[in-house]
């Protein structure tokens, strides 16, 4: 019995000492007192302080959970309150360790080049799924490498309706004599949101850039260069575009 009340009294200290720590977390490092946090903005107030710290120099810092974005799927365990979390899990943040795409499934939209860094999710306006959601770089937009060739696209920092819009890059080759090109279709591709067709130049000023074509056949690629009013016969050379298109 004696060692039964130890044991009570043990983990009522344990509890009591953790609770005590938990509350004074909350005021954090500025003061011992937490009283005030009842009536501050700051939920958390973690400044810097040479009460905690006993140096103005000695810095302290949050290190925010790790996640490979490259590996990682968004999922609830069954007993998760979805009305806690109405858009689920908008506002997530990590540190992202890897290098690549997100998977296809599970993890938002998927298919999003991410590098490592702070990122948070953002799905706004989605109280049911998570595949309208899509992982944002914190400070500024998502970079994306669109590849010559890609068949599946890469996943672009624009939604239109909460649907992604995906580009895919592609070349065609004129004979300067037509206004026939074939472009190639993307993977999956449902609808258009735009092409553009540009060439670099590597020397001199043969700059070529067009948001426009007479018509496009997403069944087989067929294309004509131009415009409504005004087809364009472009100089014999190989061009490049890229198609913007929802799946």
């Amino acid at each position: 019995m004696k060692k039964y009340n130890f044991l009570k009294a043990g983990l009522a200290l344990v509890v009591a000492l953790a609770f005590n720590n938990t509350q004074a977390q909350l005021k954090a490092n500025q003061t011992l007192a937490n009283a005030s946090i009842n009536s501050s903005t700051a939920f958390l107030d973690a400044s810097s302080s040479t009460i905690w710290n006993a140096s103005a120099t000695l810095g302290k810092g949050i290190l925010f959970p790790r996640a490979d974005l490259t590996q990682l799927t968004l999922t609830n365990n069954g007993s998760y309150l979805t009305a806690n979390n109405p858009n689920r899990f908008d506002g997530l943040i990590v540190y992202n360790t890897g290098t690549g795409n997100t998977p296809a499934a599970n993890s938002g939209i998927g298919g999003q080049a991410v590098v490592p860094g702070y990122y948070y999710f953002s799905n706004p306006g989605s109280p049911t799924a998570t595949t309208t959601g899509q992982w944002l770089p914190v400070g500024g937009n998502p970079k994306f490498n669109v590849v010559n060739g890609a068949a599946a696209g890469v996943a672009t920092n624009t939604q239109v309706d909460g649907n992604p819009v995906y580009a895919y890059k592609g070349q065609f080759t004129t004979t300067g004599s037509s206004t026939a090109v074939t472009l190639t279709v993307p993977t999956g591709l449902t609808s258009m949101y735009g092409i553009t067709i540009f060439k670099k130049a590597a020397t001199g000023n043969k700059v070529v850039f067009s948001k426009e074509l007479y018509s496009f056949d997403s069944s087989n690629g067929a294309a004509i260069t131009g415009s409504p009013s005004m087809s364009v016969v472009y100089p014999a050379d190989t061009y490049d575009y890229i198609i913007e298109y929802f799946k």
